[in-house]
């Protein structure tokens, strides 16, 4: 399929524009850069500024599907991810869900360190977890995202990768 600023005018569906978007994405994001997070994060910033958005906010809409905020932290346990993630939500006009992100990273900032120390070892992460006050810290940020992304049960937190490619479909050419 080729990605072209035509094809995107042209998708009649959501499910047209997820396909086209998502295998735009797999394309210039392959799979074995996805283990090394320097590597993931830098290769995100070469994009053009729509397709950058959409490959930072991706992680983070699938630890909303699987898990929840305290986990994505840990998961995706990088200062740069985290910075493009922030921006992605806001690019992608997610007043909301950025919101809801920056308070999340707040909550989690005094235990950075601690989180990089567990890191390899998802038993003691969830052992420490849930016996400190993050974990209930992030439920009603947890229950605030989970609801914006049931707004859309098909695609999460990706309906703003949908709304975003239609209102501006020039800035998944562009340069950042």
């Amino acid at each position: 399929m080729s990605f072209s600023l035509a094809e995107i005018k042209a998708a009649k569906s959501d499910e047209d524009m997820f396909k086209i978007l998502s295998s735009e994405l797999e394309l210039r994001l392959p799979k074995n850069i996805h283990a090394d997070q320097e590597l993931l994060t830098g290769s995100i910033r070469r994009l053009p500024r729509g397709l950058r958005a959409m490959a930072a906010v991706h992680r983070l809409d699938v630890s909303m599907a699987i898990n929840e905020l305290g986990w994505h932290f840990y998961n995706f346990h990088h200062r740069g991810f985290c910075d493009e993630t922030m921006r992605g939500l806001v690019e992608l006009e997610a007043v909301e869900a950025a919101e809801i992100f920056k308070q999340a990273r707040e909550l989690i900032e005094p235990h950075w360190d601690k989180l990089g120390q567990l890191k390899g070892a998802p038993k003691n992460f969830a052992d420490w977890y849930v016996s400190s006050e993050l974990e209930a810290e992030m439920k009603p940020l947890n229950q605030r995202l989970w609801k914006i992304c049931s707004q859309s049960p098909d695609y999460g937190l990706m309906q703003f990768w949908l709304a975003y490619a239609r209102k501006y479909p020039e800035r998944l050419f562009e340069k950042n």
